[in-house]
């Protein structure tokens, strides 16, 4: 089978793919290596978290693909043409924040994004107005739109640089940490954003080192740390692969019995409640957690009743990312900084 790197041409336009690297990689002059043979795979379509802590090589695998830093090694694609061959072709299909929005600061947020428009060779003039009036009330900036740029706060820049990406309609749109500086309200709102993209039919690929808000939008997961692509794949199915523990709730009376039930039907890790010295002469539920493994629940459950055990819950929990992220390196997101 041919490697995405041998592909001739486009690099595969009908393999249904927005974003398609083989084995990119950025060294620099210092020897650092901070993207190491990365194989992206975005679907058309799909909202993609692209996550990672800060310093995991997110934001410079982004600069190569959209042509603003050359790899040392390894192909890409956006939309199916190679990159950075074919970015002037590609490149008006594609919306994106990257580092952070700049932007003229004595110039107010509506001309700010005239002048971004005016240099766009693609867009009609007859409409520059109109769309540019959409885009600052999509971003929620409509009553700040003659404001200028110097007086924005961190999130209201954030939002305008969010506004320019979307001054067009885009196919693709890459959105490096689009939460940076926005309050709680914000980032439920540049979430909401990326839904209704989705949606319409926009490919949206996300970079952020917040696992639990693009947890919550994400249809496809890649994770990277320190370089190298750890993982990818739809969501799902990522976080069904982690490690699930089963959660058991029974009486105090009872943790003694269930324990050697759980254990009796193949589970490990069983963990017995922290506190209770002397189970026996307490009452009340108590919550009793195991590892999984390749036991079924509905064989857990009968064995537990089947031993006259009081069943007040069973539970099976999964991991979220950041608990995946964590199995795989034994790091958390604080690292790599």
């Amino acid at each position: 089978m041919t490697s995405p790197a041998e592909v001739p041409g486009t690099g595969g336009a009908d393999d249904g793919l927005a974003v398609r690297t083989a084995g990119l990689t950025k060294r620099f002059r210092s020897g650092q290596v901070a993207v190491d043979g990365v194989d992206l795979r975005v679907p058309r379509g799909a909202v993609y978290g692209f996550l990672g802590p800060n310093g995991s090589g997110k934001t410079t695998t982004i600069r190569m693909l959209l042509g603003l830093a050359r790899p040392t090694g390894g192909r890409a694609w956006l939309l199916g043409a190679a990159m950075p061959d074919e970015a002037t072709r590609v490149l008006p299909r594609v919306g994106a924040l990257v580092e952070g929005p700049a932007f003229h600061p004595y110039l107010s947020g509506r001309a700010n994004l005239a002048r971004l428009d005016a240099g766009d060779a693609t867009a009609d003039p007859r409409t520059a107005r109109r769309r540019a009036e959409a885009a600052l009330d999509r971003v929620g900036l409509g009553a700040a739109a003659a404001k200028p740029y110097r007086q924005y706060s961190l999130g209201m820049k954030q939002r305008l640089g969010l506004a320019a990406a979307l001054l067009q309609p885009r196919d693709l749109l890459v959105l490096d940490e689009p939460t940076n500086g926005l309050d709680p309200q914000g980032t439920r709102e540049v979430r909401h954003l990326v839904r209704e993209l989705a949606d319409a039919g926009t490919t949206v690929l996300v970079s952020s080192h917040l696992l639990a808000e693009i947890e919550q939008v994400c249809t496809h997961v890649g994770i990277m740390s320190r370089g190298h692509l750890l993982l990818q794949g739809e969501r799902a199915a990522l976080t069904e692969r982690g490690a699930a523990r089963l959660v058991v709730t029974t009486r105090a009376t009872q943790v003694t019995a269930a324990v050697e039930v759980l254990a009796g039907v193949g589970l490990t890790e069983v963990a017995p409640p922290d506190g209770i010295p002397h189970p026996a002469r307490v009452d009340g539920p108590v919550r009793i957690t195991a590892a999984l493994g390749p036991t079924p629940p509905e064989k857990v459950s009968a064995a537990l009743v089947h031993a006259g055990i009081d069943l007040l819950g069973l539970e099976v929990v999964r991991p979220n990312l950041e608990q995946l992220f964590v199995e795989l390196t034994g790091e958390g997101f604080d690292v790599a900084r």
